[in-house]
């Protein structure tokens, strides 16, 4: 995402004034002067077994924490800062949901690399790489290349609706015990009832548009004839802000 000089400039002036006075209406401008750069990190993870949606949201909190804890009297440029936080948190989201045990953040970093370094070595030589070609394309040793791909059987996206091991032919989620229903609704409700009383009525409908009727960004936001972009701002300064009452 690219600003002409003046526009960086004036954003860079607005970044200055934020460090100084915290204003929220700057806090905002500036997180949708930037929510580009979110969406744009974020389709950079898509196809990995998570909703796209979802890794805008997760870009978005980001994004977020970017804005609230840049510096501009350091001289480094916003965009390069956010991308590093926006990026740090999509990884995190991965790591989270993903692995089945504890592994190191370098090795799992580097496995995640792994799949487009063979892709690649495959077209260029025209046959599948060795260990020795990949860690040099890598630019780790044959010893990490080996310890990654180990690592890889850690990695984990599984359904439950995907094949139990056994010979009964059922799902994993048939053979776990279910949950009541109407002990779980209201637990959430008795948590998240006054955490949702303290936000605004719009960012209230958006956030039961999304996690209770299950409607996608685009969704709310043709229902509510608003941008896409704005939908996605709401929700993550939405998120931003149960989270933070949650933990106070």
């Amino acid at each position: 995402m690219a600003f002409d000089a003046e526009r960086r400039k004036e954003l860079r002036e607005m970044f200055v004034a934020f460090a100084e006075t915290r204003s929220p209406r700057l806090r905002d401008e500036l997180i949708e002067a930037h929510i580009g750069l979110a969406e744009y990190l974020a389709r950079r993870f898509n196809n990995r077994g998570e909703p796209l949606d979802d890794l805008v949201q997760v870009a978005s909190v980001g994004l977020i924490k970017a804005v609230d804890r840049f510096e501009p009297e350091r001289g480094l440029e916003f965009s390069t800062y956010a991308t590093h936080t926006i990026v740090g948190e999509l990884k995190r989201h991965f790591r989270d949901k993903g692995w089945a045990v504890r592994v190191p953040r370098r090795m799992q970093e580097l496995h995640l690399r792994l799949g487009q370094i063979v892709a690649t070595l495959n077209q260029d030589l025209g046959r599948s790489p060795t260990v020795a070609e990949i860690a040099v394309e890598a630019g780790v040793s044959d010893e990490e290349i080996l310890e990654a791909m180990e690592a890889g059987q850690a990695y984990r996206f599984t359904s439950l609706d995907a094949p139990s091991p056994g010979d009964d032919g059922g799902s994993l989620s048939t053979n776990l015990g279910s949950d009541d229903d109407s002990m779980i609704d209201v637990e959430h409700r008795a948590t998240l009832s006054p955490l949702l009383a303290q936000l605004p009525a719009r960012q209230q409908r958006i956030l039961h548009l999304r996690f209770f009727e299950g409607l996608t960004q685009s969704e709310i936001a043709s229902r509510l004839d608003i941008s896409q972009m704005h939908v996605s701002r709401l929700l993550a300064r939405s998120l931003a802000q149960l989270r933070a009452s949650a933990e106070e």
